[in-house]
């Protein structure tokens, strides 16, 4: 697995890597990861990579994602 880039994206630590013709975009918010894998033949190069860290919508869903994982989280410690 090879590191191609880190860096920050709004409340985020973002790693990405390629791996088995994947490119995988690691998100970190502290406590969660949420990664996604991008084939290598749905995109033309590794700059079509950061389109997908700056494109509005798709980091508006990272945000409702990471909140759903906070919800679930706060569901389950609530009851111990």
């Amino acid at each position: 697995m090879r590191v191609i880039k880190e860096a920050s994206v709004g409340l985020y630590k973002v790693t990405i890597y390629h791996w088995n013709n994947k490119y995988l975009l690691k998100f970190e918010d502290g406590l969660n990861e949420l990664t996604y894998k991008i084939s290598q033949l749905d995109i033309t190069s590794e700059a079509d990579v950061e389109v997908f860290l700056t494109d509005p919508e798709v980091l508006s869903k990272v945000d409702e994602t990471f909140g759903k994982m906070n919800q679930t989280l706060d569901a389950y410690f609530s009851k111990i």
